[in-house]
């Protein structure tokens, strides 16, 4: 039997699967102080989400931890180098929250697009501003989508139906993916922001995407399209860090970018004072891309069928750190 630590949270099946198994569950947040104490030394196996951060110092004092399961797609609270030189083996599960964050991009796209968030303001406020809220349609205009993976392909089916043209920038990807969503793929993500009027972050955050998205990129967008004015747009449910966001601010205060949508954000939870809250063209949300009650059951499922298999000796196909277990 093993000892296995949620700290984040999981979905009720998903913690009597890992009991059913045969292991103990323990469901308990684990501050940062204790996990520098070296209390996950007493555990086999820790499923965490985002709020936990296992950094080489929490590895260094974690004698006797064997697995680290992310529950969701993006890894980076979690060192994986760190993870592997002590021989600790790191899986996730990217594909279970692929339709919920797909479905919140497309939303935030028409939100912006139609005013929606800034509507309800001006209606609770006691406004009736109809003539101000004219917005434009998604159809006929330029999708360009950084990084072209599950969920940035899920984002390009439902924008085609809605009569996008698709591009993408993705440096990884054959180009026959690209050319079998119909998308035209970019050879220089300069090119992308030359081409869209509405842009969509769909890369992980490492050293090469940090503020890939900057003033000079952001003016590089065209604003029309068709010989409509439509301006140029910018969601984010990827990972915060990857936009500048004090230059954002800046581009909508001085107009160069019409209306920004944010999931993630460079520090969460944001600080007092974050000044693009205040802008009436951003609208936000805490970090919710996976947050759906379908996307939590699934994601539990699959990281506990993850760790189950990697106790019983198995390599899980989902193992992210594998070139640098020793």
């Amino acid at each position: 039997m093993a000892r296995i630590a949620v700290t984040d949270g999981m979905a009720t099946k998903a913690k009597k699967m890992l009991k059913k198994a045969g292991h103990e569950v323990v469901d308990e947040f684990i501050t940062e102080e204790r996990l520098l104490d070296g209390e996950l030394s007493n555990f086999d196996a820790i499923i965490v989400r985002s709020a936990t951060k296992i950094n080489s110092k929490v590895i260094a004092v974690s004698e006797g931890l064997r697995f680290i399961g992310r529950a969701g797609v993006g890894v980076d609270n979690i060192d994986l180098k760190a993870a592997g030189q002590a021989g600790i083996m790191v899986v996730n599960a990217p594909n279970a929250s692929t339709q919920s964050v797909v479905e919140l991009t497309v939303g935030h796209l028409l939100a912006s697009l139609r005013h929606i968030p800034k509507s309800d303001r001006s209606l609770r406020d006691g406004k009736w501003e109809k003539k101000a809220m004219k917005g434009t349609e998604l159809n006929g205009k330029n999708l360009g989508l950084i990084g072209f993976g599950r969920i940035a392909q899920g984002v390009a089916s439902v924008a085609k139906i809605l009569g996008m043209e698709i591009h993408t920038y993705d440096p990884y990807l054959p180009p026959k993916v690209a050319k079998s969503f119909g998308a035209y793929l970019h050879k220089e993500v300069d090119s992308l922001f030359k081409t869209c009027t509405h842009i969509s972050i769909h890369c992980n955050l490492t050293d090469e995407t940090k503020h890939l998205v900057n003033a000079k990129r952001m003016s590089l967008m065209p604003g029309k399209k068709s010989g409509i004015t439509c301006g140029n747009h910018i969601v984010n449910c990827a990972r915060g860090g990857i936009i500048d966001e004090d230059a954002l601010l800046d581009a909508l205060n001085n107009g160069t970018i019409t209306s920004a949508a944010l999931d993630v954000f460079e520090t969460e939870p944001l600080p007092d004072g974050y000044e693009l809250l205040q802008h009436p063209n951003f609208h936000g949300t805490p970090h919710i891309g996976a947050a759906t009650l379908e996307a939590q059951q699934r994601v539990g499922i699959d990281i506990s069928k993850a760790i189950i298999e990697c106790l019983n000796g198995g390599v899980p196909k989902t193992i992210v750190n594998k070139e640098f277990l020793n």
